[in-house]
């Protein structure tokens, strides 16, 4: 069995849309937490930007992170991130040691 996969994803809104883009990711968490594999999932929001949000992940697998990519709601999420998002999304994969 592989060991958890934890990933990381930073976005940044565009100015006026930071309160819309909160909204739109908090929707994410209940539905998100309830996906088989999913260990945890954390939003966050800077203390020192309030544009700036990041999600703390951990995933039984990387099976589990493709299958929470193609879920209804991160689908929908999607088609609506550009006219949300400064820039793209950073995700980055760890792994804890």
């Amino acid at each position: 069995m592989s060991a958890p996969l934890t990933l990381i994803a930073r976005m940044r809104a565009k100015p006026g849309q930071e309160t819309r883009l909160l909204g739109e990711l908090r929707h994410l968490v209940a539905p998100t937490r309830a996906e088989a594999g999913c260990i945890a999932y954390e939003l966050h929001q800077s203390q020192s930007d309030p544009a700036l949000f990041l999600f703390y992940e951990i995933w039984k697998s990387q099976a589990d992170l493709d299958a929470h990519f193609e879920t209804p709601h991160l689908t929908a999420l999607a088609k609506i991130l550009p006219e949300l998002l400064e820039g793209g999304m950073d995700l980055s994969k760890w792994a804890k040691l």
